[in-house]
């Protein structure tokens, strides 16, 4: 198996860390290891200065605009496993409530059709503890 390069994390890697932690609901040591242990650690490293860039660390979006986004680029590629759980829960954190979750699936069904959107629903309406409580098995496909 080749060696994989040690890399030093930057500012900016630092500040994706961050990130990640936030929207995993984890420390950031924990989110790192989650990581490393799923998708390896050159991987990490540029999810992590990927998340550390303007998209996640402007001044003109909310964690809240952030998950609506996120959300709405899952469910328009179909991905309803522990990824869409993991924005669900930060959109929940951050003020949409399963109404809010609900209009935006509806308004989506118009745009994407109803099969990515139904499927979403279904996520939206898992029981919190389910959606929120993310195990590191289900954040593998999260990387």
């Amino acid at each position: 198996m080749p060696t994989v390069p040690v890399y030093e994390m930057s500012a900016r890697a630092t500040a994706g860390r961050e990130v990640y932690a936030r929207n995993f609901g984890t420390a950031p040591a924990e989110a790192e290891r989650i990581m490393n242990e799923h998708a390896g650690a050159a991987y990490t490293l540029e999810a992590f200065e990927a998340a550390g860039g303007p998209g996640w660390q402007g001044q003109n979006l909310t964690d809240r605009d952030r998950s609506i986004a996120v959300i709405t680029a899952l469910v328009a590629q179909n991905v309803t496993d522990g990824r869409l759980s993991t924005y669900l829960s930060l959109a929940r954190r951050t003020g949409l409530d399963d109404e809010a979750l609900t209009e935006l699936m509806v308004l989506l069904t118009a745009y994407l059709g109803q099969p990515y959107t139904s499927l979403a629903m279904e996520a939206v309406r898992r029981p919190v503890s389910q959606g929120a409580a993310i195990t590191s098995t289900e954040r593998q496909s999260e990387c």
